[in-house]
């Protein structure tokens, strides 16, 4: 008898508020998406970093034509200079951090800088002796670049010792800022949204004051009287976390796993499978702000 009241009374305040009920699924949806994306990027951030860091290399760039410093001053490596340099790299006190190592001239570094700028006006414009030969260093543990830093930074013949993950630092500091913007904003659009909810409930329950009166005087109880108007906000928050997680997984089938998958052949994306765990946790978080916006509406505002 009872959950046929509340189910009716529930289909009463969502015909009368349905305007109000249309605005909680839309300002859940949006702000839950910004939610989802945010974990999504976040989840990329980390994917990325598991594959690009046990691929990034370290360069020693040696001197050429162009000084660059004070290593470069007396011209461009020596081949005593270069063997000294190979025999630090089999040294017993650099061999153990270094996987392997190999040698690129400046004629295969030409090549290689005309195959990246192949539709660049530059590739046809620099010559080999502007380019300068370097030695290519995969580490045991990326994070031992410092060592190999220190170690010939001051050699003789070297022009610059390069992290490449340096640059993957930059790119990866910026999807961070990405990940917070996201955050912000989703965090502000939740606070509408338990604004909406909160609002509407309250506006859902004023407009049945003579119903509430009548069931307190017949001695319903507070849980039955506040049921219907909490599953009113429920019902809308977990319609628009159910939106918010299609549009999840939209961006990740056809945005993600297809247009950038197709682009960067070479790159790992997350595929839907990987996102799974974030659709829940919308869902969850939506019925949540729903049931305590709800909760404390009734509570502070109106009493019942």
């Amino acid at each position: 008898m009872r959950l046929a009241f509340i189910m009716s009374e529930l289909g009463s305040g969502l015909r009368r508020n349905l305007t109000m009920v249309i605005s909680v699924i839309l300002v859940t949806f949006v702000s839950l998406t910004f939610v989802g994306a945010a974990g999504l990027l976040q989840m990329q951030i980390g994917q990325l970093k598991g594959f690009w860091y046990d691929k990034v290399q370290v360069t020693i760039y040696l001197c050429n034509d162009v000084p660059a410093n004070t290593n470069c001053i007396a011209g461009p490596v020596t081949d005593e200079q270069k063997k000294t340099i190979e025999g630090l790299l089999e040294s017993d006190a650099v061999k153990p951090y270094i996987e392997t190592w190999s040698y690129e001239s400046q004629a295969e570094a030409l090549v290689h800088f005309q195959e990246q700028f192949i539709n660049s006006p530059m590739a046809d414009s620099v010559e080999a002796a502007n380019l300068p030969s370097s030695f290519r260093i995969k580490l045991t543990d990326p994070e031992k670049y410092q060592i190999i830093n220190e170690t010939f930074s001051a050699t003789p013949g070297v022009d610059s010792v390069v992290d490449q993950r340096a640059v993957l630092e930059k790119l990866f500091s910026w999807m961070y800022i990405a990940t917070y913007v996201a955050v912000g904003v989703a965090g502000l659009m939740i606070v509408c949204a338990a604004l909406l909810i909160a609002t509407t409930i309250r506006l859902s329950a004023q407009s049945r004051t003579r119903e509430i009166e009548i069931m307190r005087l017949v001695g319903a109880s507070r849980t039955v009287i506040q049921l219907p108007f909490v599953l009113e906000g429920v019902i809308a928050a977990t319609i628009g976390a159910l939106l918010a997680s299609g549009a999840v997984w939209a961006i990740v089938q056809f945005f993600v796993g297809g247009e950038l998958a197709r682009a960067n052949s070479g790159t790992p994306f997350i595929s839907t499978s990987d996102a799974f765990v974030i659709y829940p946790v919308l869902v969850l978080l939506g019925v949540v702000l729903a049931g305590v916006a709800s909760a404390v509406s009734l509570r502070k505002n109106l009493k019942v």
